[in-house]
């Protein structure tokens, strides 16, 4: 069951730009900073809708603090970084929409650079900016990309800042930490009431999206002129649980968006024998959850499937050059 807050001055206005959307679970350390950097962009905001996570801690009370310029929507308990964007993903109305983890501190000029990419190439519908860590000099993320044997990688991280500013490139996707979408592209990979899937939890459910995106026919950008910085370690999951999600969602996403055609086959098959078959061993010696992904990746192919059937079928194919 969740509770909405919705700002003292009532009524959102529906002609600005953009819809900010925070998820927070015990982010007393994080949010004020995050706050403050969001209502200090160059740019006017539609609104920005907070989902709190059954926080244990003074997170909420800080929340409050802003009731008159935030929408606060509450659970009861911690329902998962993938449902609870959804739960606020909903409700937007803007243009664009930012997706922010409650550890980043955006730059002022962040989400207008964005926007002002996707403004200028029409095919692109996702974007993030350079992220880096708290220290300002390492690389945390400049977007997303895929290996060799479908492995999920963020572009640069833990690499020192060269703090030259490259020209805007193509990525995979954005890291939902930080990323701005198009409405276009969300009403085009919503399944039902997702955005993100919900049986995702949290983990590399932004490369799934970005997939999906991707599959009908929209682009990413990785845009250098906007700067943000990222805390990390906002997730107290214990390192046990967050191996038996990377493992079991990894191929949630090889069954939803993964292209098994001829000339990549034997890619797939080297994958599987060096990595993937090595990988099971040592989990299932080492971790309890592994035979539980295991099951869930069974339980859930059905589910996987139709939505990989939703995936690959015709979206807007927006045209222009990138």
């Amino acid at each position: 069951m969740d509770l909405v807050e919705k700002p003292g001055n009532s009524g959102m206005a529906t002609n600005t730009l953009i819809s900010v959307v925070i998820v927070t679970w015990n982010a007393e350390r994080f949010i004020k900073a995050c706050l403050d950097s969001v209502f200090a962009q160059d740019l006017p905001l539609l609104e920005v809708i907070v989902v709190d996570n059954g926080s244990s801690d003074k997170t909420v009370t800080i929340l409050k603090e802003y009731a008159q310029r935030i929408c606060l929507i509450r659970n009861d308990q911690n329902q998962g970084f993938c449902a609870a964007n959804n739960q606020a993903l909903i409700k937007t109305a803007g243009r664009y929409v930012l997706t922010l983890n409650s550890d980043m501190v955006l730059e002022k000029n962040y989400a207008g650079e964005l926007v002002r990419c996707l403004e200028r190439n029409p095919r692109v519908g996702m974007v993030q900016g350079k992220m880096l860590r708290l220290d300002k000099k390492t690389i945390d993320c400049l977007g997303l990309r895929i290996g060799w044997g479908v492995r999920f990688h963020n572009i640069g991280e833990g690499m020192p800042d060269s703090r030259t500013v490259g020209p805007e490139r193509e990525i995979f996707g954005p890291c939902a930490a930080a990323a701005l979408y198009r409405r276009e592209l969300l009403n085009d990979i919503r399944w039902r009431d997702e955005f993100f899937d919900n049986r995702f939890f949290f983990l590399v459910e932004d490369f799934d999206l970005a997939w999906r995106a991707r599959n009908k026919g929209w682009r990413a950008c990785y845009v250098p002129q906007a700067q943000c910085y990222h805390y990390r370690d906002s997730s107290s999951h214990h390192n046990s649980f967050r191996q038996y999600l990377s493992f079991r969602n990894r191929y949630f996403l090889i069954i939803k968006n993964g292209c098994l055609t001829l000339p990549v086959l034997p890619g797939v098959i080297s994958a599987v024998l060096f990595y993937d078959i090595p990988r099971f061993i040592l989990l299932l010696a080492a971790n309890p959850y592994t035979l539980k992904a295991v099951r869930e990746i069974q339980a859930y192919f059905p589910e996987l499937w139709e939505k990989r059937k939703h995936g690959f079928s015709a979206g807007n194919r927006p045209e222009g050059k990138f």
